[in-house]
């Protein structure tokens, strides 16, 4: 019988990669692998270093987040704590439902973001780059319905503070 892990270090690695609708990389950092259970994939990480976003201000090196993917939705969800514990900020993506070989994470991000601040209040972000990116990469009808359904979704979850929103 296998210890259950004790620290992050002791969990499965994986590289989350973000992609862009043309297939070209976006962004990618390793990660530890949580749980697996289909459809949801939670990895977590640690910023090694301090990092400046544009939404999310200065992200502390030592900040934590937890992610939850699921293979058939078209978002996913990022848990930021400050390296006590504390909840920093939600952080969702709209994107095509992710692919994962035990190794490597891919999803395709479609743009829309949400930014979730600790009392559940929310600002929906990167509207006008869907839309940009709808025009250039000529997003299909469907994966533009796709997209519109899926923010609505992930937003009656943030409202009913459901998993994985049920964290504080």
């Amino acid at each position: 019988m296998n210890p259950e892990p004790q620290t992050i270090e002791d969990v499965a690695p994986v590289l989350v990669r973000a992609c862009k609708y043309d297939g070209r990389l976006h962004r990618q950092w390793p990660a530890r692998l949580l749980r697996h259970e289909e459809p949801l994939i939670v990895v977590a990480g640690v910023f090694s270093q301090a990092v400046h976003h544009p939404q999310l201000g200065l992200i502390a090196r030592g900040t934590m987040s937890t992610e939850y993917f699921w293979t058939d939705r078209w978002y996913n969800v990022f848990r930021f704590a400050a390296p006590d514990g504390q909840l920093c900020s939600f952080y969702c993506n709209i994107n095509l439902p992710p692919r994962f070989d035990g190794r490597t994470l891919t999803f395709v991000d479609l743009d829309i973001d949400v930014l979730v601040a600790p009392d559940f209040s929310y600002r929906i972000l990167d509207e006008d780059e869907f839309a940009a990116h709808a025009r250039r990469y000529q997003y299909p009808p469907a994966v533009r319905r796709g997209t519109r359904r899926a923010l609505a979704q992930l937003l009656a979850l943030i409202t009913a503070r459901s998993f994985p929103f049920t964290q504080t």
